[in-house]
């Protein structure tokens, strides 16, 4: 494994923060969610034009940069910097990846090109607040039962004369508002039979009511999404549709890198502003940053992230590690965004200072793609650590 980054992979990070410093700083970002899309178009279409944000991952051969998907890691990372709101992840790292996956000829020529050169943007439904259990990150979905099962609740699909139709409710879907195009996960076969499939239903298609919902982050916006006997295409072929189930899965593996590396860039972020503030502000005539206490908190603050960050890299390179390197994360946002606004005193709890907004960025994206804990579970039983057919170590094993 080599650990450096190309020259490549350096100014690709060099540009994009430049661009961010200029159009995304914490007053943009206030003003950008309360946009009805919930983020900035015009500067969307730029990182797109400019460095193909959104087709760093896809193939060449559909419009994108063709980069591997640790490429859009390191991007994801910056753009964690500065909590950009936009529909980066939702579109590249959950939806396009399934449609190359899943997707046939057809359906993989129509939708990526668009996608990679973001003119269209993509979300993925799936019933119920079960995001992280339908990408495997807090425990296997091969069951299914993050869908509902095919009893009452969830989305049903019934064929028709003319295709599939779609009846439910998504009550919780990323950039599901806003998105022209959405990846539904809903039942076929009625209950005996139930099997789950990905079906695309385009923007605008009779009977489709999308709301925005009020959300605890403001810089991930998510929709409701009501489906009264909606079209819908099939995501790949009946006849021979890959199980999306595994798909979903890996998908899930390498948006947990991309995840893992957006909250480092955010707890590093945060914790610079801190660094600067207590070495700025006095009290008693000297700088807060002077006083042991606050080093010694701080120093364990830049280790946290520091590790995080490593876990974070290494899950880009090996996405099999892609849960635990985002627990490491989540948890290094945590804490380091509720020590800023501690450290930032009075001023840190204020709602026109931006330290409230890394702190909702940890705590929503906790509440989305964990928790911690369950993520940590899944990694150590995913590892076999509490296989009870494991053999444990005796103390000969032990000491060679």
């Amino acid at each position: 494994m080599d650990a450096a980054f190309t020259a490549e992979q350096d100014e690709m990070r060099r540009t994009l923060r430049e661009i961010l410093a200029k159009r995304c700083g914490p007053d943009e970002v206030k003003a950008a969610v309360r946009t009805a899309a919930g983020h900035d178009r015009e500067l969307w279409q730029q990182l797109s034009r400019q460095l193909g944000l959104p087709g760093i991952a896809v193939a060449e051969e559909y419009g994108g940069v063709g980069c591997a998907p640790g490429d859009l890691a390191l991007a994801c990372e910056e753009t964690g910097r500065a909590l950009l709101p936009s529909p980066l992840l939702a579109t590249a790292a959950l939806a396009a990846p399934l449609v190359t996956a899943l997707g046939t000829a057809a359906q993989r020529s129509a939708l990526l090109p668009p996608l990679a050169a973001g003119e269209l943007t993509a979300a993925l439904a799936v019933p119920g607040p079960a995001l992280a259990a339908a990408l495997a990150l807090t425990g296997d979905n091969a069951p299914g039962d993050w869908a509902g099962g095919g009893r009452a609740g969830g989305v049903q699909a019934r064929r028709a004369d003319d295709g599939w139709r779609l009846y439910g409710e998504v009550p919780q879907v990323l950039d599901g508002h806003s998105a022209g195009l959405l990846l539904v996960a809903a039942h076929t076969g009625g209950f005996a039979r139930s099997r789950t499939l990905l079906f695309l239903v385009r923007e605008g298609a009779p009977g489709l009511v999308r709301d925005r919902q009020t959300t605890l982050d403001e810089t991930r916006p998510q929709g409701r999404v009501q489906l009264r006997e909606v079209e819908a295409e099939l995501l790949g072929t009946e006849d021979g549709q890959a199980d999306p189930l595994p798909a979903l899965a890996a998908t899930g593996r390498r948006a947990a890198a991309v995840l893992a590396a957006e909250a480092v860039g955010a707890a590093d972020r945060a914790l610079a502003r801190t660094v600067e503030y207590v070495c700025r502000r006095e009290q008693f005539g000297r700088a807060v940053g002077s006083f042991q206490a606050v080093k010694h908190r701080l120093a364990d603050l830049y280790v946290q992230v520091q590790a995080a960050r490593s876990a974070a890299y290494y899950a880009a390179w090996d996405p099999e590690q892609g849960g635990l390197a985002l627990a490491q994360a989540l948890e290094a946002l945590r804490t380091t965004a509720g020590e800023a606004i501690q450290l930032h005193g009075g001023i840190g709890f204020t709602w026109e200072h931006d330290a409230h907004l890394y702190f909702k960025r940890a705590a929503a994206d906790e509440l989305l793609f964990g928790p911690v804990h369950r993520l940590r579970a899944h990694a150590a039983h995913h590892a076999g650590l509490f296989d009870p057919s494991a053999t444990p170590a005796t103390p000969e094993r032990a000491a060679v």
